[in-house]
């Protein structure tokens, strides 16, 4: 599983018995499940480091270490993944990265239920080279319901930098979220997250779970919802969902954290459709700013789409019209 913009893994204490051993070798007994030689190409790849730093495969231990594993799961694209020519909002790409522009409703890689339709699908299309790529490049994920920017790399040098970048929280991501509520003004959100103790299917804040940190502010205020830029300081699953609605400002058309609609007294037919019918969370990854394995900064901004800046209008006329009506009386 992937979580929303860092590769979530697990963590693994190296035994003393094992010191003096190749990192390759204490692997394959740490994790009998897969062959020496993908988790050697994992290790190739950047999906392990040891006590936060990538080594090579021949690293000796000491004993005592933590491993980090990351991407062993659906890994390398199966030989049956079809490449699919599907339309791609490509806002940046050279021989190194690959910046898209991902639409509401496209599920990132195939699984069950979605066996292909998929991201990985249309990279493997436009880039057939993808293919010997952890996730065909994929280093990070949104959600199927978010749209906006995400990265992509396109050979083992650049994914194994983009890793590093991401475990060192050197990525900066931020998200523009319509919340239901009055946000009186910026904040941090510092809660672990963690699966539902009840419902698995879920996240939530839990004294177990992942260190979590959000930051947002406050961008345009409405009768009884609120625009915010967040930005991740790391990046769990659903972290901005849960996050927001920890702080009792859920997003808006959430079907899994968002409760019961929340319309604002004598809000207009107008208003009321477009939040009735709001397909989907309204989250959009609207910058990614990051350094390219050949050492420049690079950033990026695109709008949110027509779906959300349909929402927004709907928004700023419910409340320019509630302002109108107080100064008539």
């Amino acid at each position: 599983m992937w979580i929303n913009d860092e590769p979530e893994g697990e963590d693994f204490q190296v035994p003393a018995q094992c010191a003096g051993r190749r990192l390759d070798q204490v692997l394959a007994e740490l994790l009998p499940a897969y062959s020496r030689a993908h988790l050697q190409r994992c290790i190739r790849d950047g999906g392990v480091t040891v006590d936060g730093v990538l080594r090579p495969p021949r690293e000796r231990l000491r004993g005592g270490e933590t491993i980090r594993v990351t991407g062993l799961e659906r890994d390398i694209p199966r030989q049956d993944d079809p490449a699919q020519a599907m339309a791609l909002d490509i806002v940046f790409e050279d021989g190194a990265l690959l910046v898209l522009n991902k639409p509401a409703g496209l599920v990132m890689h195939p699984a069950a239920g979605n066996p292909d339709g998929t991201l990985v699908n249309a990279l493997l299309h436009h880039d057939p080279n993808l293919r010997a790529l952890p996730r065909a490049g994929i280093v990070h994920r949104l959600d199927k319901d978010t749209s906006g920017l995400l990265v992509v790399a396109r050979n083992p040098r650049s994914h194994a930098h983009l890793v590093a970048e991401l475990q060192a929280r050197r990525v900066e991501r931020e998200y523009l979220a319509v919340v239901c509520g009055n946000v009186i003004g910026g904040g941090r959100v510092e809660a672990p997250i963690g699966r539902h103790p009840v419902d698995r299917k879920r996240m939530a804040v839990v004294a177990s779970g992942k260190p979590a940190l959000s930051y947002y502010r406050v961008l345009e205020r409405y009768r009884a919802h609120t625009l915010l830029r967040v930005k991740l300081e790391t990046g769990r699953t659903h972290q901005i969902r849960v996050h927001m609605a920890h702080q009792h400002y859920p997003l808006v058309g959430d079907p899994v954290y968002g409760g019961r609609l929340k319309l604002p007294p004598g809000a207009g037919a107008a208003l009321v459709e477009v939040l009735r019918t709001f397909p989907r969370q309204a989250l959009h990854a609207t910058r990614l700013a990051l350094t390219h394995p050949d050492g420049r900064s690079l950033d990026w901004e695109v709008p949110p789409p027509t779906d959300m800046q349909a929402l927004l209008a709907a928004l700023r006329e419910d409340t320019r019209e509630s302002h109108e009506r107080a100064d008539e009386h």
